[in-house]
């Protein structure tokens, strides 16, 4: 659906007036002496601003992704993309956002930094989603819908016809983040973003890309979308020294290939040897780089774990996680201790 942007848009966004750095106003090629922000001109590259639209950064991602560049935004993290959906579209102590639960806790810890009203839909008993009971939790002042898929920290897909049949129906922001969509079966929702104007998909360099520490997260959306995070992020969000070392790692397709493989290769074998502990109750499936396990006892088996120098995630209390473990997939001799300290277990 496309929506009403003056509508759908806070008030003070729409006619605010964004901050013009000295680099948003030169945008010539040709210079060689600047004098126009006052930087030091010593202690060269890093006494110079950085591009605050992150230009050639963007063309990297685009050949990646196969986004074109005036689809994609660049931020702090997916938790800078997170947050500028609450400051743009959501009125503090009026609107608010749906999301499926359990999910990625950053949602409702923006929301409620935002003063933003956070309405949870529980997953049905196997982690899928229903469209019908997303929908069914709106209301006029419902401004986004957010979705993680594969989620967190269950791991599964969320159907796509679930997700777009929301896409078309729902009046506000859909955003599906993809964070560890680079591990799963499918074609990312960014390539839909043409045909649902008000999708925006989130993407990082956190995961697959093993860049975690640069800090360099994505969102693909239409123009109208990209505009106003632009309108609204700080001048200078993402500084040079993360955009040299994401250039260079966009430049390494083919050892994150590797990775990827190898780890979806070390994933059914670590969880096969998991399913059959004594102390396993139940091992879900997954499509991330990460899959739940409910245990015996969640609690106890985890600070064993941490008592031998492994730590694993305790999600004991997250909803529908009862006595659940999320264990993220490590090379193989990090698997292989995983397995024997749990074999140990009694």
């Amino acid at each position: 659906m496309t929506p009403d942007w003056q509508t759908l848009v806070r008030p003070n966004i729409w006619h605010l007036a964004p901050y013009s750095s000295a680099r948003d106003e030169y945008t010539g090629t040709d210079a060689n002496i600047f004098l126009d922000a006052n930087e030091n001109p010593y202690n060269r590259p890093n006494n110079r601003y950085p591009d605050p639209l992150q230009r050639e950064l963007k063309k990297h991602v685009s050949r990646v992704k196969g986004v074109p560049v005036q689809n994609i935004f660049l931020g702090n993290g997916s938790d800078e993309a997170i947050d500028l959906i609450f400051r743009v579209f959501c009125r503090p102590s009026k609107d608010n956002v749906v999301a499926i639960e359990p999910t990625y806790g950053m949602y409702s810890v923006c929301a409620a930094i935002n003063d933003i009203e956070y309405r949870r839909v529980p997953l049905e008993a196997d982690f899928s989603m229903r469209s019908d009971q997303m929908l069914n939790a709106c209301s006029k002042d419902t401004k986004a819908i957010f979705i993680c898929s594969p989620n967190n920290p269950t791991g599964n897909a969320i159907d796509r016809k679930e997700i777009l049949n929301i896409c078309e129906k729902f009046s506000g922001i859909v955003v599906v983040d993809e964070a560890y969509g680079d591990f799963q079966r499918g074609e990312s929702l960014s390539k839909s973003i043409d045909e649902h104007p008000n999708l925006v998909v989130l993407s990082t360099l956190s995961k697959a890309w093993g860049s975690a520490a640069i800090r360099l997260g994505m969102a693909f959306a239409c123009e109208e979308v990209i505009s106003f995070f632009n309108k609204v992020k700080y001048p200078y969000n993402v500084n040079q020294l993360t955009q040299d070392e994401a250039m260079a790692m966009l430049g390494r397709s083919e050892d994150v290939d590797k990775w990827i493989r190898m780890i979806l290769a070390e994933r059914p074998k670590v969880m096969q040897a998991v399913s059959l502990l004594p102390c396993c109750v139940k091992v879900y499936p997954t499509e991330a780089n990460f899959f739940l396990v409910k245990m015996t006892d969640a609690d106890a088996i985890y600070q064993y774990l941490c008592n031998r120098g492994i730590v694993v995630r305790n999600r004991s209390r997250v909803a529908l996680c009862g006595n659940c473990l999320r264990i993220t997939i490590g090379t193989h001799s990090e698997n292989s201790a995983l397995i024997a300290a749990l074999r140990q277990w009694n």
